[in-house]
């Protein structure tokens, strides 16, 4: 089904008619009568003249309609299809901290940083949301909304492929992060606020404490699952040769902990890629919030197809324009012969 926008700029449509009975103006000074030998000798030109003026004068006509109709904006519902959400709405909050680029897990057998990792699991959580509606939110030294809350999780899922250690700063605002996700799910009803905080570290810049913000996100009813990222043990080449250490001393698991618990959600310890994945399957056995069904009907818009179309045939009177001009002079040197 076609619809117009603004179909008052239909109105404009008659315009050029009204135009040709507007009075012509009068030339001045008297007129200048020739014979008809020149008439004769360019009868054929003229004729073919003529035949371009009426193609000229098509070509713009059909270029100022396309034009008026480009104006009205023209949309095109296409058939309605039915989408069953889950009820859902998850954010996750992914930190993006220097420590991030720590390589300590393993993906597709080889080493990967726990970013690489993150981003791996997280793409295929992401697009076995069907129906969900999921946003992500990037913290480091502060804290941003990388995607909003939406139902198209092609592009939640590639924005979060774009993203990157450092975006956000170096440090980790673990309360700016929960903050950000209380204030984007204030207006969900109280049952689909669910926030997923996956970071490596401990609480280190922000202007929000994360115990504080964790006891109003509990006001607010929005329950945070949070997980610790990195392994237990990492070798690394020292001095002495190879040493084990603990890449994970600075993860604050107390903290992260006591988050969960204030609102409701679990604490999950991801060691490896094998760990965010089990993780991810215990998140998507959440029991969803039933929902009505929502029918939805694409919409195409035609603005740019009319509008290059008027466009072509305002170029098409161009050369024709120009073809014109060219057959008069013809008729000026004939009839001076």
């Amino acid at each position: 089904m076609l619809e117009l926008s603004w179909p008052w700029f239909l109105l404009l449509l008659p315009l050029p008619f009204f135009m040709y009975f507007l009075p012509k103006a009068k030339p001045k000074g008297d007129g200048i009568w020739w014979g008809n030998t020149g008439q004769l000798i360019h009868h054929q030109d003229r004729k073919a003249t003529s035949k371009g003026l009426s193609w000229r004068y098509l070509f713009l006509l059909l270029s100022w309609v396309l034009l008026i109709f480009a104006m009205t904006r023209p949309v095109w519902f296409g058939e309605p299809t039915k989408v069953t959400p889950s009820g859902r709405d998850l954010l996750i909050a992914l930190d993006l901290s220097g420590s991030m680029q720590v390589t300590d897990m393993v993906l597709n057998d080889q080493s990967a940083n726990r970013l690489e990792a993150a981003k791996s699991v997280l793409s295929d959580f992401i697009q076995q949301r069907r129906g969900d509606r999921i946003g992500i939110i990037v913290f480091g030294s502060k804290a941003y909304l990388q995607a909003p809350l939406s139902f198209d999780t092609k592009t939640i899922n590639q924005l979060v492929q774009e993203t990157q250690i450092g975006f956000a700063g170096e440090q980790t605002a673990i309360g700016d992060a929960i903050g950000l996700g209380i204030k984007r799910l204030e207006d969900k009803p109280s049952d689909k606020k669910v926030l997923i905080l996956m970071t490596d570290g401990a609480n280190t810049a922000g202007r929000v404490q994360p115990q504080q913000a964790a006891t109003f996100a509990a006001s607010q009813n929005v329950k945070i699952h949070t997980i610790g990222i990195g392994a237990d043990s990492m070798i690394v080449q020292s001095f002495f040769g190879p040493k084990a250490i603990n890449p994970s001393t600075d993860l604050d698991e107390t903290l992260l902990k006591n988050i969960a618990a204030q609102t409701g959600g679990e604490y999950f310890r991801a060691k490896s890629t094998e760990d965010l994945h089990a993780i991810y399957q215990t998140l998507d056995a959440l029991e969803p919030t039933p929902a009505e069904e929502v029918w939805q009907r694409p919409l195409t818009s035609l603005f740019h197809w009319l509008g290059l179309a008027s466009m072509l045939f305002f170029g098409l009177a161009l050369p024709t324009s120009k073809a014109l001009s060219w057959n008069r002079e013809l008729w000026q040197k004939g009839d001076k012969a």
